[in-house]
């Protein structure tokens, strides 16, 4: 059985990004969304992109955001992969040259087959939980039933993960990757060293 993948996102120091790594994540996450408490500008995300060892990828995450700022972060932060979490359209994802999926936000009556012709050159989809006026970062985890055995696309399993419940989440779902935030956190925006060693620590066994 294919081992899963694991991103850490909402990095914000350089510190915590190399702690991540170690601990053995596939990729980090930068948050380019300013409501969110783990926003991160440009500037700083390149001096951490700066320091990362080879063969991770880094994951832009947006909400709605103008074309122009996306290119921008791709060209000067280095960016490997594209995150959309708000209401993008299929043409819209597709505009960049990087790998790209999209967020899916899980209600009861979602779709998710139809959410895979939608975004059908999604290299996967991300299913979070859904709470009205919130794109992500709910910390809060939806009912993993909804997701069909068989879909088209890879699965990014995210929404309210940590170390308690990952391997019951990988047992039952089977995920291609697992997506952790505030599970891995010491407080808002900066993560917590053994959080983050415990958390892989259940993704790898």
């Amino acid at each position: 059985m294919p081992r899963t993948r694991a991103k850490i996102c909402g990095i914000t120091r350089i510190e915590d990004a190399l702690n991540a790594i170690d601990a053995g994540c596939d990729a980090i996450g930068l948050v380019f969304y300013p409501p969110s408490p783990r926003n991160i500008d440009i500037a700083q995300a390149k001096l951490i992109v700066q320091q990362l060892p080879p063969f991770v990828s880094v994951v832009g995450l947006f909400v709605n955001p103008e074309q122009d700022f996306v290119n921008r972060a791709i060209r000067e932060v280095g960016l490997t992969c594209l995150q959309f979490h708000g209401d993008e359209s299929p043409e819209f994802c597709e505009t960049f040259d990087l790998s790209w999926y999209k967020a899916i936000r899980v209600k009861e009556d979602t779709n998710l087959h139809e959410c895979t012709e939608i975004y059908s050159n999604a290299s996967a989809l991300l299913l979070d939980t859904y709470k009205a006026g919130v794109p992500g970062g709910t910390g809060e985890v939806f009912n993993w039933s909804l997701i069909p055995t068989e879909l088209s696309k890879p699965v990014i399993l995210a929404g309210g993960l940590d170390a308690n419940n990952v391997a019951s989440a990988i047992n039952q779902v089977k995920p291609y990757a697992v997506d952790v935030s505030g599970g891995v956190e010491a407080e808002k925006a900066i993560k917590s060293n053994e959080k983050m060693i415990a958390f892989m620590n259940e993704v790898l066994k």
